[in-house]
């Protein structure tokens, strides 16, 4: 009994190890499953994350290209630099990747599109577009992505990367960069995923903005409003499992959020794909759990079972190994590709663990760096390439990201090779293969773009000058004005900017003032002028105003800049200045402004009445040599005296002026109309004047006589100013002549002189220029027949005139300064004529006699001018002999003996002419470096029958000889008289006996006579 027992024990026991056996083991085969279906998720999570991180990145790049590509243009636009402006957006285009790039396009403050690199062939309305008005509202400038458009100019699908533009802190417009929508979609596209997998790229508030799959149907479209990826407060990656609302397909999502913008990367891996693999070996395992349950109960062979499920396990674990490696792959594939964006990323991207090592660094961070490869940039520590001052913020920064939170930072480097750089960085912490946290940094190299800023604020400074500045639009619309222009108008920028500049007109100028300024504006570029313009105050002012245009790159206006300055000041000073003006400051009479206004009124009153007037011109007798002996003080003190003696020598109602210097003016008014008895009058009160001027001046501590001399003239008909006081002067010049201290009525003759004279000044200027001045030549004679050389004598051909001596002309041309020109003339004509006598045996050695002027001779380089003539025509010096007159001796002796002597030194003979005419000392005589003295004609026309002529020229022959001096007498014109001169020891003649003076060619036939 106990054997069936024992058996159905045994039984029970096998059944019940068989139970337990196979109830463990489905027990094992589910756990298995489920960890099979937990490490496959996995897997994919890792593999998701990693992609979704590869993606986000690529986007986030796209996002910083967008941005600074936008944020540039803007800035550009901005500035108005349209051509500038239009290279950028070309260049813009071409760092995008192809396909990209849509659309380059600005949007005007009224919502207007103001440019299109598509062109514009309408005016298209996009106000009511989302990038437009997420600007309107003011506040910080910042990067805008839209929701997929569709463009109303390019007829696609577009994602819009907008910037606002900012002029003078002010909204004017929008920078739009357009992407689109299937470039990202081609990107998604390319990534290895299955066919059920997707990944999409969808804006924060919940808008696809490009979807591997189903891209049409997402395009214009939102995801579930719930998805915890969406809104501001969303964490910055996590996952979630959910159905698909467009296919119905259960996905494991991924999401990564970019910090650049408010964008997120979603990756769905579909379960069922990503389980199947797995569901198909959970469902052999199932078959042969069955099979192995039912062996197991029919043969209760639990062991063969388990070794069985053991190597079924087995090559399971191998063909998981095998999908892992697969896996890996794939993986491989990717991070290549990640590589080769890393490599080629024209910005610097570096990663940084966190013990401030550099891990790795990209081509272009090398070069910022000037290193060729990681060997050579390793070595130098990171912070070593940071210049020091920038050192510690850049440890912060670091800092503030291993503890997983952005930042950005601009700091300075230097390369291997010293080239500094300022970079500016965006740092964000990142996770690397071993779950470390690093820093992961795209760097920007913003050099120029900081020079540039450093650029626009010196011109900032500039424009706060201490002018008032106001720039307008081409429309005349205030864009900006500084603090000059608040302090000058009164008002503040907020209440002029957007309006015109009329509203600070004062109602002063009519219409035609203006319109005469824009056209000068039109025509010129430019109008500058007073004005009166009027304050916030309602103050009338005036103003110097300057308006300028500015025009852009194609020649159109593009601005006017107007520069104002408050002149009140400078008014109030010009109206006193104006009351001064006609006021001499000295003796406080009217000065010459005034007087020429009181004439013009006495004239025309005269004109209308008949009545007579007088001018009295009155200067005073000697006044230099009062100022040079007793100072300019006692002079201003006798210049008072006399105003004060002349206003009680005159009517009240007649006019004393002081002109300037010592001269005054008298006008008296209403004399008679009959002329002769009008200038009793006037002489009346010129004796007048004269007696009471010749009064003695108490001056200080001086006693002084000054007498003046008066030129008068009448006017009772029309004449003009000038004229008049023209008459008075040379009526005055008479009076001077006439020994002074009296008075001298205007002669017409006198006018006729003096026209005549300035006539013959006229057309002496003109011979200079057409060349009509003759050397005539006169022999001078050695004994009674032999030829020794001869004068130069100058000839002015006139072709009206005739031949015109130099008695006529040389005192005029001494008196203009003419004669420097002509003396030039004559040195360089005769040196000219000695170098042709060299060439002829007749000639050769004959010496030649020129007239040197006392200017010409005082002129500074004087000596220059012979020794350049003598050097020229490469003459012998001593040919040449210059005559002096006695009278040009008598002033500054020591400079005209050291003049002398510089002569000498070039070889030039010097002859004293006129001899005996002047006043010479014996103690200079003997000192002037001379050669020759020549007896003056007026001592020799009488020599035969003047005892005296004959005592004076014998005395200048022994004196000459005494001084070892050659002597020669001119005006010889009689046997008798060379005979004289011979006896008393003269040998060397010239006079008419011989020649009178002849042409070179009438010259040339004496001496082949001779």
């Amino acid at each position: 009994m106990s054997s069936p027992l024992h058996t159905k024990r045994i039984a029970w026991l096998v059944i019940l190890l068989t139970m337990m056996a196979t109830a463990l083991y489905w027990w094992q085969l589910t756990r298995a499953a489920d960890q099979l279906r937990s490490e496959t998720i996995a897997q994919a999570e890792l593999r998701a994350r990693q992609l979704n991180s590869a993606v986000a990145e690529q986007v986030a790049i796209l996002v910083r290209y967008a941005d600074f590509a936008a944020q540039e243009l803007a800035d550009t636009y901005a500035q108005g630099k349209r051509r500038e402006f239009f290279l950028q957006a070309d260049k813009v285009k071409q760092r995008f990747p192809e396909g990209s790039l849509l659309q380059i396009g600005v949007i005007d403050a009224e919502g207007y599109l103001a440019y299109s690199n598509l062109g514009m062939k309408e005016r298209v309305y996009l106000g009511d577009r989302e990038h437009f008005k997420s600007h309107l509202g003011g506040g910080e400038p910042h990067l805008f992505i839209s929701a997929p458009v569709l463009g109303r100019v390019s007829r696609q699908w577009s994602i819009q990367f907008s910037r606002p533009i900012q002029r003078n802190g002010r909204f004017a417009g929008v920078i739009v960069i357009s992407l689109s929508p299937g470039y990202l979609h081609r990107t998604l596209a390319t990534l290895s995923l299955a066919e059920e997998d997707s990944i999409s790229i969808v804006r924060q508030s919940g808008e696809y903005l490009a979807r591997n799959r189903g891209m049409e149907k997402a395009l214009g479209t939102s995801v579930t409003s719930t998805r915890s990826y969406l809104g501001p407060d969303a964490q910055p990656s996590g996952s979630f499992r959910s159905t698909a609302k467009f296919d119905k397909v259960v996905r494991i999502y991924q999401w990564q959020r970019i910090s650049e913008a408010p964008v997120v990367v979603v990756l769905g891996l579909s379960e069922h794909t990503l389980l199947k693999p797995v569901e198909e070996i959970l469902a052999k395992d199932r078959l042969q759990a069955v099979i192995g349950t039912v062996v197991l109960w029919l043969l209760a062979v639990g062991a063969v079972v388990l070794l069985f499920r053991l190597s079924v396990q087995q090559g399971l674990i191998i063909e998981r190994a095998e999908q892992l490696r697969v896996a890996g792959e794939k993986l491989r594939v990717s991070e290549k590709r990640l590589r080769t964006i890393f490599e080629t990323e024209p910005e610097c991207i570096l990663v940084v663990d966190g013990k401030q090592n550099l891990l790795e660094l990209n081509a272009a961070g090398m070069a910022i760096l000037e290193a060729a490869s990681m060997e050579e940039v390793h070595r130098k520590s990171f912070l070593d390439y940071i210049e020091p001052e920038h050192r510690e913020p850049f440890v912060a920064l670091h800092r503030q990201v291993m503890n997983g939170d952005s930042g950005i930072l601009a700091f300075k480097t230097k390369g291997l090779r010293g080239t500094s750089r300022i970079l500016e960085i965006h740092a964000t912490p990142m996770l690397d293969a071993n779950m470390e946290m690093v820093l992961l940094g795209i760097a920007r190299d913003i050099t120029e773009s900081m020079h540039a800023e450093q650029q626009l604020r010196i011109a900032a400074t500039a424009f706060e000058s201490q002018e008032g500045m106001m720039v307008t639009n081409a429309a005349g619309v205030i864009l900006r004005v500084n603090q000059a222009f608040t302090r000058i108008t009164g008002y503040a920028p907020d209440e002029v900017i957007g309006k015109s500049p009329r509203i600070l007109k004062s109602g002063r100028h009519d219409a035609q003032f203006y319109a005469a300024m824009w056209q000068s504006i039109e025509r010129t570029g430019g109008w500058e002028g007073e004005v009166w313009n009027r304050r916030k105050s309602g103050e009338a002012y005036p103003e110097h105003l300057t308006i300028t245009t500015v025009k852009d790159s194609e020649g159109r206006i593009a601005n006017y800049v107007a520069t104002l300055m408050d002149i009140t000041a400078s008014k109030s000073a010009e109206e006193e200045i104006r009351n001064l003006a006609f006021f001499d400051p000295l003796t406080r009479l009217p000065n010459r402004r005034l007087l020429q206004d009181r004439l013009q009124q006495a004239l025309a009153s005269s004109s209308r009445s008949g009545k007579g007037g007088a001018i009295l011109f009155i200067d005073l007798d000697n006044f230099k040599t009062l100022n040079d002996t007793l100072g300019h003080d006692i002079g201003d003190l006798l210049l008072e005296r006399v105003a004060e003696r002349l206003v009680t020598c005159v009517r009240e109602g007649d006019t004393v002026a002081r002109l300037g210097g010592d001269e005054f003016v008298v006008m008296l008014e209403d004399l008679s109309e009959n002329m002769l008895e009008a200038a009793e009058q006037a002489e009346t009160v010129g004796n007048k004047i004269l007696a009471s001027l010749d009064q003695p001046y108490q001056l200080g501590s001086h006693a002084y006589n000054s007498t003046p001399s008066i030129g008068a003239t009448l006017f009772n008909r029309d004449i003009s100013i000038d004229e008049l006081l023209k008459q008075a002067d040379i009526a005055m010049y008479q009076a001077k002549k006439a020994g002074r201290n009296t008075l001298r009525f205007f002669d017409p003759r006198m006018q006729d002189s003096i026209n005549a004279h300035a006539a013959l000044e006229v057309e002496l200027r003109d011979a200079i220029e057409r060349k009509q001045f003759r050397l005539y030549f006169q022999l001078q004679i050695e004994g009674s027949s032999r030829v020794v050389g001869a004068e130069a004598l100058i000839r002015w051909e006139n072709p009206v005139r005739g031949l015109v001596l130099p008695a006529e002309f040389i005192p005029l041309a001494e008196e203009t300064g003419l004669i420097l020109t002509i003396g030039q003339w004559v040195l360089e004509t005769a040196c000219a004529q000695l170098k042709q006598w060299e060439k002829e045996e007749s000639t050769r050695g004959l010496v030649l006699s020129v007239n040197v002027s006392a200017k010409q001779f005082r002129q500074t380089g004087f000596v220059g001018q012979v020794r350049n003539a003598v050097q020229r025509h490469a003459i012998d010096p001593k040919l040449l002999k210059l005559e002096l007159t006695e009278s040009m001796l008598l002033e500054n002796v020591e400079d005209t003996i050291a003049t002398m002597n510089a002569l000498n030194e070039i070889g030039v003979g010097i002859s004293l002419d006129d001899f005996g005419t002047g006043y010479s000392s014996l103690q200079y005589l003997k000192r002037l470096p001379l050669d020759q003295l020549k007896i003056d004609q007026s001592f020799v026309r009488d020599l035969a029958n003047d005892r005296s002529d004959k005592t004076i020229v014998s005395t200048i022959i022994a004196m000459a000889q005494s001084l070892n001096l050659d002597v020669i007498a001119e005006g010889v014109e009689t046997e008798a008289q060379r005979t004289f001169l011979e006896n008393a020891g003269c040998i060397h003649y010239q006079g008419y006996l011989f020649s009178k003076p002849v042409s070179i060619e009438q010259f040339r036939a004496l001496l082949e006579r001779a």
